[in-house]
């Protein structure tokens, strides 16, 4: 080795002065890889620990019965906006008196049950789109080589034929 390995003092040293800088470095910049590798241990403590808090929960009778009152807001509003068409045809009279008494409810009102309807379906939706598996994206297809390019004779020939 030289000189410098001699004053280092061998392989060992320069190694030690290799973890030594990279020690250093460290302070004022932090390690990316240690970072991420953080960040995933947090990540999966987080995840074992909602999983845990799961693992032994049985639904019971209240459960259940919040679940089946979750699920009765679409189906009633569907079959509303059916029965309100069957209404109109049945009782025009009554339909349209209830129609106008409609006209009476104060706008900030519509706004409130808009954002309530909103948000009931919207948080729906962001559930199933957050719970869906991505798609699995079809590979490229290569593109295909001209006949010149795949063969070293036909683009000898190509050349000789230009001249």
């Amino acid at each position: 080795m030289g000189l410098i390995g001699r004053a280092l003092g061998g392989p060992g040293g320069a190694a030690a002065l290799g973890r030594a800088a990279a020690g250093v470095a460290e302070v004022f910049t932090p390690n990316a890889t240690r970072k991420m590798e953080a960040a995933h241990e947090a990540y999966m403590a987080a995840i074992d620990e909602h999983g845990a808090e799961f693992q032994y929960a049985m639904p019971g009778v209240f459960d259940r019965f919040v679940n089946g009152l979750n699920r009765l807001p679409r189906p009633f509003l569907a079959f509303g906006t059916l029965g309100l068409f069957a209404y109109a045809m049945v009782d025009p009279d009554g339909f349209s008196r209830r129609m106008v008494g409609l006209n009476f409810v104060p706008e900030p009102l519509w706004w409130l049950l808009a954002a309530i309807v909103g948000f009931y379906f919207g948080a729906r939706e962001a559930h199933y789109f957050r719970m869906k598996a991505p798609a699995p994206q079809p590979a490229p297809k290569p593109a295909k080589p001209r006949a010149s390019e795949e063969n070293a004779a036909l683009r000898e020939l190509q050349r000789r034929r230009d001249r």
